[in-house]
């Protein structure tokens, strides 16, 4: 048997594996747990009813949390011009065009969204294998390919996240952080859900929410009893 260091055995007696909470009843076990040496975040592993390899069944969109993410938006913006002064005017941390993307190429990944304007991402688009497992690359769904970039970079800073459904038919996401109070934490987690229910595909048939854990950072995940959320 795997040895369990002792702040996961502390972890343990402070829930059941297989029992199904309520989303009250777990966010306020999880902000009992243990602490480490950083302020975890409230991370969210949603199963929904779709096939990912259908195209009409895919399941992907932004929300705005109104409590923001808890973490320092970091948001570059591949621009030339006026557009270039407007993203620098609402707060981007980097603006430019040829001497990011080629950082970007080099490696530098110090940043957390990129917003870029339709006409650069002829060059942006060379970058997918960099940005795109990263969840970096910009779309016009998401807001982030957009003549607004002001707009765009407003919304990011202020708590903006994208959602996306994975092969597997998984949303993962994180939606504060366990210093918040529990009702800015559910207030997050609830909008961040209803955001996912309203894009159920309508080839999507039967059950949408299959399971839903919730966990922190650095802790196990705790089942959520779906019948306790009211979603509209």
């Amino acid at each position: 048997m795997a040895h369990r260091s002792k702040r996961m055995r502390q972890i343990d007696k402070l829930f059941l594996v297989k029992k199904a909470y309520g989303l009250k009843e777990a966010i306020s076990i999880l902000k009992t747990t243990p602490p480490v040496q950083f302020v975890q975040s409230l991370d969210v592993s949603l199963k929904i009813g779709v096939d990912p390899k259908k195209s009409d069944q895919q399941v992907r969109g932004t929300v705005s949390l109104p409590h923001g993410t808890g973490k320092k938006a970091v948001i570059v913006v591949i621009a030339q011009g006026s557009k270039a002064k407007e993203a620098l005017d609402a707060g981007a941390d980097y603006v430019g065009a040829a001497e990011f993307l080629e950082k970007i190429l080099g490696g530098w990944l110090d940043f957390t969204a990129l917003v870029a304007t339709p006409d650069m991402m002829r060059e942006v688009g060379k970058l997918g294998k960099i940005l795109g497992p990263r969840g970096l690359m910009p779309t016009p769904k998401a807001g982030t390919v957009t003549t607004d970039v002001a707009k765009a970079v407003k919304e990011l800073k202020a708590g903006k996240i994208e959602f996306k459904v994975d092969k597997t038919g998984v949303i993962n996401g994180a939606v504060g952080k366990l210093d918040f109070s529990d009702v800015h934490l559910m207030e997050n987690l609830l909008s961040f859900l209803q955001a996912i229910f309203r894009s159920k595909p309508p080839s999507s048939k039967g059950v949408f929410f299959r399971s839903l854990y919730l966990s922190s950072t650095m802790g196990p995940g705790m089942k959520i009893d779906l019948q306790s959320i009211a979603l509209a």
